[in-house]
């Protein structure tokens, strides 16, 4: 029982701090006082559940939120970290892929945001090797999005277990 009271405890530990050090006037730290910070915590406090506490649930929303908060803290400030909405699937893969680590279940969902983030973040380069091959095979790059829809349908609709 006494693992049940990991998250509210990172989470008191990590607002307590964060707001503590905000109203002493701490300036080494001051960029870190915003709202991705919040973010980050709230990740923080997830991961520790679901590591810690081995509740591997919290895996995946911990990876998200704290991948999400460390992307709005270095989105402009590391020249290599991409500013591109592909960086938000990828961190949704990594969270799929971890938790499939732990659980056994999420593989096929974090296979399929890491490959569609990883064509997003690499659409030009992409776009660049097939101006390089047939026009007809350019045509089927123009509407690859189509095939995500139709796998979707295919899902939901079609797929029984």
């Amino acid at each position: 029982m006494r693992t049940q009271q990991i998250f509210p405890g990172v989470i008191l530990i990590g607002f307590g701090a964060y707001f503590f050090l905000e109203q002493s006037g701490f300036t080494a730290l001051k960029q870190f006082y915003t709202w991705p910070t919040l973010l980050l915590i709230v990740g923080v406090a997830f991961l520790c559940q679901g590591y810690l506490a081995k509740d591997h649930t919290s895996i995946l929303p911990g990876i998200i939120l704290a991948g999400f908060g460390l992307h709005f803290h270095v989105v402009g400030k590391l020249p290599f970290w991409p500013p591109h909405i592909g960086t938000f699937l990828a961190i949704i893969a990594v969270g799929f892929l971890l938790q499939y680590q732990k659980t056994g279940k999420g593989l096929l969902n974090g296979l399929l945001f890491l490959i569609v983030a990883i064509l997003l973040l690499f659409t030009d380069k992409v776009g660049v090797w097939l101006s390089l091959v047939e026009s007809s095979i350019s045509l089927i790059w123009k509407f690859w999005p189509l095939l995500l829809v139709l796998a979707g349908v295919w899902m939901v609709f079609f797929r029984r277990k």
